[in-house]
């Protein structure tokens, strides 16, 4: 069964309550205990986007220099609500990234911040769970994909948007479908910026990226949006993306039309039980989805026992 985690708001207030796992963990300010849990932020070296967003985040937000280095880097670190919150820089890309969590004890979410990539060069804000639904081609396992915290990236994709347009910034915001490494056995998202140099040296969208991160996992564990996973339609998928910002329904992980033909019972299985929250139902994106195909995904879907909703 999936697991279960929660985080309480952004900085710390006069009197906090919040749950962890099944029972009731009061604190103050005065307070000796202390939530041994990390959220991880991830930057990278190689990565330009990567480090204009993580100096953003270190210039907007409490976050203090420790005396760790990690691979050689600057340590940060939080203290949001009594959560430890940590940010690291990597030497490699992030796609790479497939040791992390050897590194670090108790890790409840990682959240790479990075550069997105695309032939169009679309300015694009976006996020997604990384991971392989086929054969590892840049970074991860094969068939293997990371836990995916649905209502996370969700709250990502709704900040996201907000800032866009607080900002006004001339950017898309969309949900990707899964991709790429690293395969994480912990709640890992990607929130990227995109998706040519000129987007990845824009400071005032490295900042909203920065919010949008900041504010989701300042919520993380306290939304409770219906989490499913997608089937169909294109990578960026709009109708996903709409979906989760008009509902209360947060997409999980995402399976592209390209990639049906290569997903068999045990990765759909995969894709439902590595989500962070029970995911009970699947939306499919109907017409994204060739014809020959849908019979076979209904009868993989009856046999893991996920209901099936067709948009």
């Amino acid at each position: 069964m999936p697991l279960k985690y929660c985080l309480a708001g952004l900085l710390q207030n006069q009197r906090q309550l919040h749950y962890h796992h099944n029972y009731l963990l009061v604190t103050t300010n005065s307070s000796k205990r202390r939530h041994k849990k990390i959220i991880l932020l991830v930057a990278s070296n190689k990565d330009i986007a990567s480090l204009n967003i993580a100096r953003q985040i270190l210039n907007h937000y409490p976050f203090e220099k420790t005396n760790e280095n990690f691979q050689e880097n600057p340590t940060y670190k939080a203290n949001i609500r009594n959560r430890k919150v940590k940010l690291v820089t990597l030497n490699e890309e992030s796609v790479h990234a497939q040791n992390l969590p050897d590194s670090f004890n108790n890790l409840e979410l990682v959240v790479f911040i990075s550069r997105h990539s695309s032939v169009s060069g679309t300015p694009t804000l976006s996020v997604h769970t990384p991971g392989n639904l086929g054969k590892a081609e840049l970074g991860g396992l094969t068939r293997t994909v990371s836990v995916s915290p649905a209502n996370t990236m969700r709250d990502t994709l709704k900040a996201m948007m907000q800032f866009k347009e607080e900002m006004q910034l001339s950017y898309e915001v969309s949900y990707e479908c899964t991709h790429h490494g690293p395969s994480l056995n912990v709640p890992t998202m990607f929130a990227e910026l995109g998706s040519s140099p000129k987007q990845w040296n824009d400071m005032k969208a490295a900042e909203a990226v920065a919010h949008a991160t900041m504010k989701a996992i300042s919520k993380f564990g306290e939304s409770k949006a219906t989490a499913v996973v997608g089937i169909g339609g294109p990578h960026y998928n709009a109708k996903f993306t709409r979906i989760a910002l008009e509902n209360e329904t947060a997409f999980g992980h995402m399976i592209p039309k390209y990639a049906i033909p290569y997903v068999d019972t045990e990765t759909l299985r995969q894709c439902i039980e590595k989500t962070q929250e029970k995911v009970e139902s699947a939306i499919l994106d109907w017409k994204g989805i060739t014809g020959k195909y849908k019979p076979k995904l209904i009868a993989m879907l009856n046999e893991i026992g996920v209901s099936v909703k067709k948009y």
